[in-house]
């Protein structure tokens, strides 16, 4: 029975004619289902989000850098559509998991949407299936948490269905790499299990990293994030120290990169934004707990990252004090709610807390992001607020602005000539050259 489930889905994976599921239509799972049935594979996207179904089947894109020809591959195709009917798991033979992996308020993994797709994999998980999870998380997730659940009603992982891990790594907005061409890593439980996921993404991807294990598949995608944390939390720390000795971070940075060995650049900002960077690194602290091994890296990096709004915050009063100005009552822009430029991702964006800490003290805040309209509920905030044109009127009655995220065809030089003080979090100022501004870095 296991080569014969092997090979039948082996035969549909080299056909092209096994049937792809993705579960979680967002920023990851979305570009998976385009490549997939570009590649002529027969897609079914999964959500709960019964408006992403209907945009999906209609070929309309809900993600900035996703064109309507890439949603046509899915709309245009009869054996390829998106649902909210999960009961239509069974049709799939291969399924991704695409879900969000947040942290809950305690600052520890919240598993209860990996758990809840497992289950619903589990009530319709049939022989000849190969289930990936991509969604980031703690090394184990896939062994401990993943099979247990799906191996609850008897069939055996490598034996009936297949099972792997394969970290995800888009970065949406990126011109340069996209979802076929960065290569995946990919561990399987067992070989078999290895072997077929290979094959899948074979078809899809530039290339395929197999290592030994789902934890080791695991681990790879948290060493590349917490890498990138440890190393902006860096570049911010010394972001304070350079300014308070009068020296720009941002000069320091360009003359460091021109060494051709030995360097990478990193750059500060306002704090750690998007789905991975913020979060991924603390579930490995928190599973770090359970060997009783400390984060000391990982957790600091945590804390310098996460207090950088404050920063930014606490520079903006001082620099309003010196031109004898109380930020209780000044009227202030937020440059940017995107986590980086160019996106319409908002995702653990910095700026949503610096828009809770100058309210606090009681400021009146604006935003203008030319890639968000309107702000969304997201988990922890509630704001009522539209994007604002950038008009010289109506940025004449601001007491300052500050620059979160440095989208590009924002008319920089046109804020700096109009609104009294600029705090640049990104040195976005820098290419406007002479205002009438006062700029901060920050």
């Amino acid at each position: 029975m296991k080569k014969n489930a092997a090979f039948g889905l082996a035969e549909k994976i080299k056909e092209r004619r096994g049937v792809v599921g993705v579960i979680g239509l967002g920023y990851v799972g979305l570009p998976l289902a385009i490549e997939f049935a570009r590649a002529g594979f027969p897609v079914i996207g999964f959500d709960l989000d019964s408006g992403k179904v209907k945009k999906v089947n209609a070929g309309q894109s809900y993600i900035k850098h996703i064109p309507p020809e890439g949603m046509a591959e899915i709309s245009s195709r009869p054996d390829c559509l998106a649902t909210d009917d999960f009961s239509r798991l069974a049709e799939a033979d291969a399924v991704l998991i695409c879900v969000p992996t947040p942290l809950n308020v305690h600052r520890e993994p919240d598993m209860s949407y990996i758990e809840s797709t497992a289950r619903a994999i589990a009530e319709r998980l049939r022989q000849g299936q190969l289930i990936i999870l991509e969604s980031t998380t703690y090394p184990g997730t896939t062994r401990e948490l993943l099979l247990a659940i799906l191996e609850e009603k008897g069939l055996k992982a490598g034996r009936d269905f297949f099972l792997a891990f394969s970290p995800e790594r888009e970065d949406p907005g990126n011109p340069v790499y996209a979802t076929a061409t960065i290569p995946k890593v990919v561990g399987g439980l067992t070989p078999s299990c290895l072997r077929l996921a290979r094959a899948l993404y074979d078809s899809v991807v530039t290339a395929t990293i197999p290592v030994s294990s789902p934890e080791a598949a695991e681990a790879t995608k948290l060493l590349e994030n917490i890498f990138r944390s440890v190393n902006i939390a860096l570049v911010n720390e010394l972001k304070i120290v350079f300014d308070r000795m009068g020296i720009n971070i941002w000069e320091v940075i360009a003359a460091a990169s021109t060494k051709p060995f030995g360097y990478m650049p990193f750059y500060p900002g306002p704090g750690l934004g998007g789905h991975c960077i913020p979060i991924d690194p603390f579930y490995l602290t928190w599973r770090a707990r359970e060997f009783n091994i400390p984060t000391r890296f990982i957790e600091l990096a945590g804390e310098i990252n996460t207090r950088m709004p404050e920063y930014v915050v606490g520079r903006l009063i001082a620099a309003l004090n010196e031109q004898k100005k109380s930020l209780k009552g000044a009227e202030i822009l937020l440059l940017g709610m995107a986590y980086k430029k160019n996106v319409d991702d908002m995702r653990e964006s910095p700026s949503l807390r610096l828009i809770e800490l100058l309210q606090r003290h009681g400021a009146a805040v604006r935003y203008h992001d030319p890639f968000i309209p309107s702000l969304p509920r997201t988990r922890k905030y509630r704001y009522q607020m539209r994007s604002i044109p950038l008009t010289a009127a109506r940025l004449k009655k601001m007491d300052a602005a500050v620059v979160a995220t440095a989208h590009d065809g924002v008319d920089y030089r046109l804020v700096g000539d109009a609104v009294p003080l600029v705090i640049d979090t990104r040195n976005a100022m820098a290419a406007a050259g002479k205002v009438k501004a006062r700029v901060v870095k920050a």
